[in-house]
């Protein structure tokens, strides 16, 4: 479709998660959407509501004068700089659809994701541009921008691009609830990157119900060190920091940064993972500024919520959301609830994730890893029961872009009583609810330990082991046949412990695990003698697949 991105009068039923940025231009035009640092590493970088609007007006006109417009699949390869914001919104804006990979994943798999994309545009920085011709990432792009200075390997670049669009006016596509907004590839830290495809409505039900849940309102100050996370900022009100640090390693941040940003922008709203959150929890400054933090991607260990808690205001919130790239936010539970929680946690109950964020209806189904065509009550297991995790609800996605396979298996078609129908999805997870009402995490399906005589969970066996003070983390895995496979533990000792110690460790594991029921039918505790492979969005999800072909080889 090439019709022009700036309709004159807007249909009642359009959608767009860019269509509340003109509006905040005219309302708030010189408050400072966003702050980046400088290639000096200050923050001299900066955009107002105003700027944000206009640049992107003219970016998304430019675009559409070379090809890139209202359904045009687009690669987009740069780090989080305004040229990065001001590429999304103005894709947003055209109605194009931006293709998001997770810059870290293994070549081959990116490779992978960019065939399956058939992207017709790419547009990256010059390092991306030079691995695209290099390595034949996205071939099927026809159309080629550059951040760069020079149109190299490129058709153009940026800057001209936003220089042919300056004075085309207001650009905003009447896209509609179902029209595709972005391919969004998951990071693949379980299985294979999916792409999972968001459309208008999921964007603005998701900035709905983030604002609702958290409290978020216009005017505050935001530092989301998990770059994606700065896009709702704008539909918020709010100003984003964007923090001095490779995105893609959180866990090795330099907390010193952070806080300087924290102190000179008065930053009242902290996005971060758990790796994330125990960098600033180690480092062990107040956060006197900061009123509201989120930290998602994995559980996160009771002793970070601790120290960050001690760190925070006594009026602050640190929320733990619960959810996924196909469907965010599930549920949430506040830190201070979570800590009462923490005792049940370290005995094996699992973690708590708290309660649905409304209008999600949450439901676990018996456990299979087969496809389900079509809901059925009778798939609901009792409260109490551990069954796999599903969500009904305005940002639960409906499927993954050409894996026809892979949707099959994580979506499933309800029909309700007004006769309309909806996707549930299946998180993957397992879980289950307590007498008030409380979500459980047990830990993901595809990474449980079915032995000869009972199934096991990740998060209902590892945290009863980590509670151990030489012990940094463990990982449950399985060696051998499903359904007859050894539970294995591996085991990361804390920095500055001996590999010499490990005979007395092991003793005192073997002792702990005796203490309840399921963690005693452990019998084979191996020293992972490096850090554990974790994933590279958050760095807080355990490879455990990794782990367990490298338990199998120990057991040979």
């Amino acid at each position: 479709m090439n019709a022009s991105p700036s309709p004159s009068d807007p249909s009642p039923t359009a959608c767009n998660i860019a269509a509340s940025l003109p509006r905040l231009a005219r309302e708030r035009p010189d408050q400072v959407a966003m702050r980046c640092p400088g290639p000096s590493g200050r923050y001299d970088v900066a955009l107002t509501y105003a700027q944000l609007d206009a640049r992107s007006d003219a970016i998304a006109a430019g675009l559409a004068k070379r090809g890139i417009t209202r359904g045009t699949r687009t690669v987009v390869m740069v780090r989080p700089t305004p040229e990065f914001f001001l590429l999304m919104f103005a894709l947003f804006k055209a109605g194009a659809v931006p293709v998001l990979v997770d810059p870290g994943i293994d070549r081959r798999a990116l490779r992978q994701c960019l065939d399956e994309a058939k992207p017709q545009a790419f547009i990256g920085i010059p390092l991306a541009q030079f691995a695209r011709v290099l390595l034949r990432w996205a071939r099927s792009a026809r159309i080629r921008v550059t951040t760069g200075t020079r149109a190299f390997l490129a058709d153009a670049t940026l800057a001209d691009i936003e220089a042919a669009g300056v004075g085309a006016g207001p650009q905003l596509a009447d896209t509609q609830p179902d029209d595709v907004a972005a391919i969004l590839f998951t990071s693949g830290s379980t299985g294979i990157p999916k792409g999972v495809v968001y459309r208008h409505r999921h964007f603005v039900a998701q900035i709905a119900m983030m604002g609702e849940a958290f409290g978020i309102v216009p005017g505050g100050v935001n530092l989301p060190t998990f770059p994606p996370f700065a896009l709702f900022d704008p539909a918020l009100g709010t100003t984003s920091i964007i923090p001095d640090m490779d995105p893609t390693r959180p866990a090795k941040a330099n907390p010193r940064k952070l806080h300087a940003a924290i102190d000179r922008f008065g930053v009242d709203q902290l996005f971060g993972s758990p790796a994330l959150m125990r960098v600033l929890a180690d480092h062990g400054v107040p956060l006197k500024t900061v009123k509201t933090v989120m930290s998602a991607g994995a559980p996160v260990p009771a002793d970070v919520v601790a120290k960050i808690q001690s760190l925070l205001p006594p009026d602050a919130r640190f929320w733990t959301p619960y959810g996924a790239t196909e469907c965010l936010p599930v549920a949430i539970i506040e830190g201070r609830e979570l800590l009462t929680l923490r005792q049940r946690t370290e005995q094996g109950a699992g973690t708590c994730v708290g309660r649905a964020v409304p209008p999600n209806e949450v439901r676990l189904i018996r456990v299979t890893d087969e496809a389900i065509e079509g809901w059925s009550d009778d798939l609901v297991v009792k409260g109490g029961i551990v069954g796999e995790i599903t969500v009904a609800g305005p940002s639960a996605t409906d499927l993954y872009f050409n894996r026809e396979a892979q949707t099959r298996l994580a979506k499933i078609r309800e029909t309700l009583a007004d006769g309309s129908e909806r996707i549930v999805h299946r998180m993957g997870d397992l879980g289950y609810f307590d007498a008030e009402g409380r979500l459980w995490f047990c830990g993901r399906k595809s990474q449980r330990v079915v032995t000869a005589s009972t199934t096991l969970c990740t998060e209902q066996v590892e945290p009863v082991f980590n509670t151990h003070r030489d012990v940094r983390r463990t990982a449950l895995v399985g060696i051998g046949a499903f359904g007859a496979q050894r539970a294995v533990l591996c085991v990361e000792l804390r920095e500055g412990v001996a590999a010499t110690h490990w005979p007395r460790i092991e003793a005192e594991l073997r002792h702990l695990g005796e203490g309840f029921v399921h963690t005693a039918k452990i019998d084979a505790f191996l020293h992972h003698p490096k850090p554990f492979p974790v994933d590279i969005r958050h760095n807080a999800k355990i490879g455990r697949e990794k782990l367990a072909a490298w338990a199998a080889k120990r057991s040979r």
